[in-house]
């Protein structure tokens, strides 16, 4: 029991491979040349806010970099880019549904300054007159290109999240024509 793995072979270590002098790491495929790993994929860009960190770092869409992003749904130049894959860009169809609801209510505080003041006063009704609007839900976001479909579900912050997700939705549409 001395050895940690007794099936391991002798001619494997730990950590990267050491790289003789003047040998340059295999291309990728996605990746462009001279990116560092890992700019390909969104979420892992080293130094993605660091202009100059690799080619296009401060330009959107350029080398791994983003253009617009819904929920977990990435558009770069020319791809879409989801959890369940890479999609192209061009020819995409674009919808968004309005899942949302806004409900107006009397807040407790009024209820309870309604009825202490109801007591002492008749004008303690006044605060019944107190309303607090408050949205609830979702906007849903689905994208169709090359016979496949991703949707995600963006939640409601506001009254103005739906009209903000279907701006950027009509900015996904006018670069996927």
């Amino acid at each position: 029991m001395s050895d940690p793995n007794p099936y391991a072979d002798e001619s494997y270590k730990w950590g990267p491979e050491p790289q003789q002098p003047g040998q340059s790491v295999p291309h990728q495929p996605g990746v462009p040349q001279g990116a560092l790993p890992g700019a390909g994929v969104p979420g892992a860009l080293p130094g993605a806010g660091m202009p100059g960190a690799f080619p296009g770092a401060g330009v959107p869409g350029a080398a791994g970099m983003p253009t617009l992003v819904l929920g977990d749904i990435a558009v770069m130049n020319d791809q879409i880019v989801t959890p369940s894959g890479s999609m192209p860009l061009k020819g995409s169809v674009w919808t968004a549904t309005d899942l949302t609801r806004t409900e107006e209510k009397i807040p407790t505080v009024a209820i309870v300054l309604a009825i202490v003041f109801a007591l002492f006063c008749l004008v303690g009704l006044l605060f019944l007159l107190m309303k607090e609007k408050q949205t609830t839900g979702f906007v849903q976001v689905t994208v169709v290109s090359d016979g496949r479909h991703h949707s995600t579900m963006i939640p409601a912050l506001g009254p103005e999240t739906f009209p903000m997700v279907m701006a950027q939705v009509n900015t996904a549409r006018t670069m996927s024509i």
